[in-house]
């Protein structure tokens, strides 16, 4: 804890394999804006099955995140990362090939088989020590929303010049740079994280379903990716509709993506210092619910589109930021590794529901019941979310035991968690681990030593 910044191995690591994370997600982004208007030209091409090809991706994704975090558990990190990615690479380039939405949902679904978010947190928490992996892991988190707003405007540019052919291929190429980046750039690790710091298990899934507090967030998550790919399904289309050509898609994405950035740390701002973090989370909920609403009147001119849609990424970018972080400081100290798992999984299926839901509501419905859709899903969460509890402020740090016996470990955690500053111990003696959640600005260090080496 005394040194307050990254050493060069955790910065290698936390760029590198946050550079990985982009191009991962670039594949799940940089479709949505584009196929609902390039993807016409398919053959035997619906709403339905645009649907299906934008949210394919993230349904394998839900599946597999967990078998391939046990997979990099027993075979090494970088060897499953680096299937991933050529699974990922050649389910790209299947539906570059695809002259069929078929094989282009095929390609998707392959896509997302090469499910290595979980392989890539566990290889970042293996080269970061405690103190610092919250670091490693805001970089990552970073990347992947930069990594949003670069699809929303490479997308359309790239599918305008060499048609939606051209994005798959893209992917494809991006696949094969990050196995250069995994084989030459991120360091290899010397040791592993604790358990808790990497993937979940099946114990530990069971338990944190039904912790109510985590349930609300992995619901949440789920929801608001949910809403995110259900309005695209229809979004681009209802652009073309209003004047502005696929190609200058961008001219609407970017600048609402950025003024959605900027409108954002304000309430980063109130919630934080001024603990507001439940009342803004709602309102957040409330505006992404009332902005879906908004495009049920407003989606008949490209300036009502894009207030609404400046509305809905305030709230999204938000939300997408917050909730990671209370799933951390909410989940037990030797399950915040799982918990994150079960949140990813449930923002990959909320993708995939969001796919199947707008294209069933595009194909027999008119559009407005899509933008209505999204709205009442937000309404749903905001009722789910009502009740949440916002923990203190903490810090998850573990310490190297040597204890050998499971009574003398529950001994070891009654008295480290009678000290100023504990607000959870767990001593695991299979692990040679103590975890403590810490309230930093009450927790004595040295005090903890002194109890670990008795």
């Amino acid at each position: 804890m005394s040194n307050q910044s990254l050493n060069q191995i955790e910065k290698r690591a936390a760029f590198s394999l946050a550079g990985v994370f982009a191009f991962r997600m670039l594949g799940l982004f940089m479709l949505m804006p584009v196929l609902a208007v390039y993807g016409t030209s398919l053959e035997d091409v619906s709403p339905l099955w645009i649907g299906l090809a934008i949210g394919a991706y993230g349904l394998t994704q839900a599946l597999l995140q967990i078998p391939m975090g046990w997979l990099s558990d027993k075979f090494g990190r970088k060897p499953i990362i680096i299937s991933g990615l050529l699974i990922f690479a050649l389910g790209s380039v299947i539906a570059a090939l695809a002259e069929s939405i078929y094989w282009v949902t095929f390609g998707r679904a392959l896509q997302g088989m090469g499910a290595i978010a979980s392989a890539l947190l566990a290889l970042a928490s293996d080269l970061s020590r405690d103190e610092q992996r919250p670091k490693v892991m805001a970089v990552i988190g970073m990347c992947i929303g930069l990594s949003f707003a670069v699809a929303m405007l490479l997308g359309p540019m790239v599918a305008a010049a060499f048609g939606i052919s051209g994005v798959f291929w893209l992917t494809a190429a991006l696949a094969l740079l990050g196995i250069a980046i995994v084989m030459f750039v991120v360091p290899n690790a010397i040791h592993k994280a604790p358990k808790g710091d990497t993937v979940a298990s099946i114990a530990d899934i069971k338990n944190l379903i039904k912790h109510p507090q985590l349930l609300r967030l992995d619901l949440g998550v789920l929801m608001l990716h949910l809403t995110l790919t259900t309005l695209f399904v229809v979004l681009p289309a209802k652009l073309i509709e209003e004047g502005l050509a696929a190609p200058d898609h961008w001219q609407i994405y970017i600048p609402v993506l950025i003024l959605a950035f900027v409108l954002m740390a304000p309430m980063m701002i109130v919630a934080i210092k001024k603990q507001k973090e439940k009342q803004v989370f709602l309102a957040a909920i409330a505006a992404l619910s009332a902005s879906a609403l908004m495009l049920v009147w407003l989606s008949n001119s490209l300036i009502g589109i894009a207030v609404a849609m400046t509305i809905y990424f305030i709230a999204f970018n938000f939300l997408e930021a917050t909730m990671p972080a209370l799933v951390s400081r909410i989940s037990p100290a030797t399950q915040k590794g799982s918990a994150m798992g079960v949140f990813s999984s449930g923002q990959f299926f909320g993708a995939f529901l969001g796919g199947v839901l707008g294209g069933y509501l595009a194909q027999n419905y008119e559009v407005h019941s899509v933008f209505a859709a999204a709205a009442g899903i937000g309404l749903i969460w905001l009722f789910i979310a009502w009740r949440m509890q916002v923990p203190p402020r903490s810090k998850a740090l573990s310490f190297v035991t040597e204890l050998n016996k499971s009574q003398h470990a529950q001994a070891l955690a009654d008295k480290l968690v009678t000290l100023p500053g504990v607000l959870e111990a767990t001593v695991v003696s299979e692990e040679n681990r103590a975890y403590l959640k810490v309230d930093e600005s009450k927790f004595d260090l040295n005090q903890a030593k002194q109890v670990l080496s008795s």
